[in-house]
């Protein structure tokens, strides 16, 4: 489910963050899908079980997963609304690069065809 690049320079809690975020919205983890636990997450990637709770922690904070004390941690009913929500305030950045990239002399066509080779890229792999 979870595979970790131990050459990333991302740091691994947030390889977590985002693979769970990416399964969500694709729903392969649909809401109230109890989530490996901390240990046998740890156990399964080779990675500090602090870690995984940092993850964890970090998702429980956003509202993407909720805790049940004793029972383990669970995808949030709520999660992929705010995933999506977050997803779209993404689109300020977007066009604050956009306005960089013409700036700089990047044609419209250019960046047009980039999204749609994205896209297409993006059909091909569901």
């Amino acid at each position: 489910m979870f595979r970790i690049d131990p050459l990333s320079r991302q740091p691994v809690y947030e390889q977590l963050i985002d693979q769970l975020e990416r399964l969500v919205l694709t729903g392969l983890l649909p809401p109230e899908t109890q989530l490996p636990s901390v240990r046998s997450l740890s156990l399964e990637l080779k990675v500090n079980p602090n870690t995984i709770q940092k993850a964890y922690s970090e998702l429980d904070t956003r509202g993407i997963i909720y805790s049940v004390p004793g029972i383990g941690c669970f995808v949030s009913p709520q999660a992929v609304a705010l995933l999506q929500a977050h997803t779209r305030n993404k689109l300020a950045a977007l066009r604050a690069l956009a306005a960089e990239l013409a700036l700089g002399g990047l044609g419209k066509d250019e960046l047009i065809a980039c999204i749609d080779e994205i896209y297409q890229e993006r059909r091909s792999s569901d």
